[in-house]
């Protein structure tokens, strides 16, 4: 709601505080709502790794939206940042979804 200005003022901040409560219980569309607030021009902050690490959290628990804006935002990234990306994405889910930002 808060990404949105669904009933509530839009607020970017309170927004990806809401979305990370419910990704780190394993939420897919939280996870993917997570990474589109690091997408470039619409969330808190451009972070194309943290972007791509949540997305692809998200798709790995079954949203075929995050997957496809994944696939997008890769043609965006250097190498290296994908695979920080997919190194953080390992760490976090190896975590149980505690240890994923650094």
């Amino acid at each position: 709601m808060y990404a949105i200005g669904r009933g509530v003022l839009k607020d970017n901040t309170e927004a990806v505080r809401w979305f990370r409560l419910a990704a780190e219980q394993g939420h897919a569309e939280a996870q993917s709502g997570l990474g589109m607030m690091y997408f470039p021009l619409l969330g808190v902050r451009e972070d194309l790794v943290l972007a791509h690490m949540w997305l692809n959290i998200a798709s790995a628990n079954g949203d075929e939206l995050a997957s496809k804006t994944r696939d997008v935002l890769e043609a965006m990234m250097t190498r290296a940042q994908l695979r920080r990306a997919t190194e953080l994405a390992r760490t976090c889910m190896d975590s149980d979804y505690q240890d994923c930002e650094p």
